[in-house]
């Protein structure tokens, strides 16, 4: 067996991760900063979502038929780096829609791709994915606190320099990875995507995906927008992202245990109750600095232990052919319920405030808290 090639994937998790660090808690505020109304900012945050829904699906048959993942993976990184620079042109809002929709295209290709190549590259470790992908929420944490201190001395004007610098990473980190594909058994009859979509339990998970990113619209929109006006300043809120993460971190650090210890259903059941939980006290009494701890630690359900039970239920309910396609209708799903929760967080942040908005995001994760636990049968991993 080959030496498993750990820092270089370890590496493209950290850029890519870095990327997201610094749209998420960054994106809705360097929109605000441009004179955006919440309205806006939440469509503009939404098309990038609206996009996973199309392109995974796209690029993971692609990369399915054609076996050639890495190329996609490279390929889409460069082209996410292009299309991005173009919001060095213009900053009105039909032309950022339009450059949020291109790059997001591309950038949509990358993560589902990189995962099968990285499941690959543990084929008979696959306890080892969390060790890896940890890397990823180190990136992020390294980000948020690093943008958060520098947006407090500088502009955000110099917001999207940082986003092509951490694209040009990604490229970079592409092309240091080696190839691996998914071992490849003989074909039988009735393997086909959708037929394994039907096994039990299936679309009962991908629904509660959906649910899960729809919570998290408030908080991935508006999140730095809520803290700031509530008065606290642009590096806190940066080290309270990292704080969230920082738990991630630690949660993937122990999955491998959690999930030989408990089922995927009941890890999967614990992450939606806890979610719940922590939307209510986002929205509600984020004012308290001990409460905003607390709710940041639950990010490790929240994101953590969810992510990783999801990737470990879609590694096992589908067979190598259909690895690409299982993995791109999560991200797909993801991005669908992550474009809904934008878009509404957007709309009602103003009509209903941040008490409601975030209260609506607890009633969807309860929601998928519910259908998991009537819906999916317990097993063990």
């Amino acid at each position: 067996m080959a030496a498993l090639p750990y820092w270089r994937l370890s590496s493209f998790y950290l850029f890519y991760f870095a990327l997201l660090g610094s749209t998420a808690p960054f994106l809705a505020l360097y929109f605000d900063h441009l004179g955006f109304n919440a309205a806006r900012i939440g469509e503009l945050v939404a098309i990038p979502m609206l996009m996973r829904c199309v392109a995974p699906n796209i690029w993971g048959w692609l990369g399915d038929y054609t076996g050639r993942r890495l190329a996609i993976v490279r390929f889409g990184a460069i082209c996410t780096l292009l299309a991005f620079s173009l919001i060095f042109i213009d900053k009105s809002y039909a032309w950022l829609a339009m450059v949020m929709a291109l790059h997001a295209f591309f950038w949509h290709a990358v993560l589902p791709q990189f995962e099968v190549i990285t499941l690959a590259h543990l084929s008979g470790q696959a306890a080892r994915y969390s060790q890896i992908r940890l890397w990823g929420s180190i990136g992020f944490i390294i980000t948020v606190v690093v943008l958060g201190r520098l947006f407090e001395w500088l502009s955000l004007d110099i917001y999207p320099v940082a986003l092509v610098l951490i694209m040009a990473g990604i490229v970079l980190a592409s092309f240091w990875v080696p190839n691996a594909q998914p071992l490849q058994g003989p074909r039988v009859a009735g393997e086909g995507f959708l037929r394994q979509l039907r096994n039990p339990g299936v679309l009962a998970f991908y629904t509660c995906v959906g649910l899960m990113q729809v919570s998290h619209g408030p908080y991935y929109t508006f999140l730095t927008l809520h803290l700031e006006h509530l008065g606290y300043s642009r590096g806190l809120i940066g080290l309270l992202w990292a704080v969230g993460v920082v738990a991630e971190v630690l949660v993937f650090l122990l999955m491998s245990r959690i999930l030989a210890r408990f089922s995927v259903r009941r890890v999967l059941l614990a992450s939606f109750l806890l979610a719940a939980l922590r939307w209510l006290l986002l929205g509600s009494l984020a004012e308290f600095l001990w409460v905003l701890l607390f709710a940041q630690v639950l990010h490790a359900a929240t994101f953590g232990s969810f992510h990783a039970a999801a990737i470990h239920f879609v590694q096992r309910s589908f067979g190598p052919r259909q690895q690409g396609q299982g993995q791109a209708l999560y991200a797909a799903l993801a991005g669908t319920g992550g474009a809904l929760g934008a878009l509404y967080s957007g709309y009602s942040w103003n009509a209903l405030g941040a008490s409601w908005t975030f209260s609506l995001a607890s009633v969807a994760a309860f929601a998928a808290a519910v259908i998991i636990a009537t819906r999916m049968q317990e097993d063990r991993p």
